[in-house]
């Protein structure tokens, strides 16, 4: 625990991280999802009655073709050539707002509802950090183009796959540092993701000081699930807190940690300085599985063993399956009656026909 109260003054944060993280409105990043779903009937056979507006356009039809004067005159002449009033039109409108009620009754009979308000109080998702190693030995050409840039493929893809999760990125090599701390706002993480290479700290392979700083970016997390996966091609050769003590402290908050060892069995060309530049030079491939089946043993994860792109990528997606039944956590929603609306809007049509027939459309006696 002492390393671990130390970590802080060895995790180094990108600067560039905290100037695209701060300047985006998700920062402090809260999961803020707005649940809209179709309106639904509680009585959807009501709308069987809609079929009666048939009969009653025939009638009206049939009313206003046999429909008579009530005024009788001797010669008719003088109507033919003479103005028709717009009023003779707008008289139908008393029919459609007759119609239009009928229609708004039938729907509040039906009993619309809606199910939008969702209570998620406690069910947030997962939360999870991607921890990725990238010493020198991640541009090892056994994958395509290279492990590095196949980790951070693959990764895209599965941050891609999971839009209500929030995630963060750790990287490290004989030191570690945060490159995007755990947000929603999955493109700004994917951009940060984009731009991560090899050299951009010391090189080694720190596995604990790797994993303690995912670790302390999910310790104060109030998710459902808090997980995270961690990628690495080799043996722990720096840092000053060790893997089990990491995997302790993880187990201690409750992380689940999958383990990935990246590499083919056998041999694989390592890049090599020499004086005439980068070479690639077949060297055994050597990675600390013991460790890494350990963290997963203590913190209830699993340990992978990825030998090529295809590989890495089904690791990705059996994780993806595994986290998403671990949190198979019931939703309730509530479902409220919205009739009100269609019943109000029926009632003032009605009272608008009426007094429309009573004053501008009236009948002469």
């Amino acid at each position: 625990m002492r390393h671990f109260d130390k970590l802080s003054d060895r995790i180094h944060i990108n600067a560039s991280t905290h100037q695209q993280i701060i300047s985006s409105s998700n920062f402090p990043m809260k999961d803020q999802f707005l649940h809209i779903s179709s309106i639904k009937f509680a009585n959807p056979g009501m709308f069987w009655l809609l079929l009666l507006l048939v009969p009653i356009f025939v009638w009206y039809i049939f009313k206003k073709r046999k429909s008579q004067a009530t005024i009788r005159i001797s010669n008719a002449e003088s109507f033919r050539t003479g103005y028709r009033s717009v009023k003779r039109y707008l008289r139908h409108i008393l029919f459609i707002f007759r119609v239009f009620v009928f229609v708004l009754l039938i729907i509040t009979l039906a009993r619309p509802q809606t199910t939008q308000n969702w209570q998620n109080e406690t069910t947030e998702g997962i939360d999870i950090a991607i921890a990725l190693d990238i010493s020198g030995s991640m541009l090892a050409r056994d994958f395509t183009p290279n492990r590095l840039e196949a980790a951070k493929d693959v990764a895209m893809q599965f941050i891609a796959g999971r839009p209500l999760d929030r995630i963060g990125l750790v990287c490290f090599s004989g030191e570690s540092f945060t490159q995007c701390p755990l947000t929603s706002d999955h493109a700004v993480l994917l951009n940060l993701f984009s731009e991560i290479k090899q050299g951009m700290i010391i090189d080694g392979t720190a596995l604990g000081v790797g994993l303690a700083n995912a670790v302390s970016r999910l310790k104060e997390s109030k998710a459902v699930s808090k997980v995270i996966i961690f990628i690495t091609d080799g043996v722990n050769n720096a840092g000053e807190i060790s893997p089990e003590t990491a995997a302790d402290l993880a187990a201690k908050f409750g992380i689940r940690v999958y383990t990935v060892g990246m590499g083919k069995n056998g041999y694989a060309p390592f890049p090599v300085q020499t004086v005439f530049g980068t070479q690639y030079q077949d060297m055994e491939v050597k990675i600390d599985e013991e460790t890494l089946k350990l963290i997963s043993q203590k913190t209830d994860g699993q340990y992978f063993r990825a030998t090529n792109n295809k590989k890495l990528k089904e690791i990705y997606e059996q994780i993806d399956k595994l986290e998403k039944s671990k949190i198979d956590v019931q939703k309730f929603s509530t479902r409220e009656d919205i009739f009100f609306p269609f019943l109000a809007f029926a009632i003032i049509l009605l009272i608008l026909e009426i007094v429309l027939k009573q004053t501008v459309f009236r009948n002469i006696p």
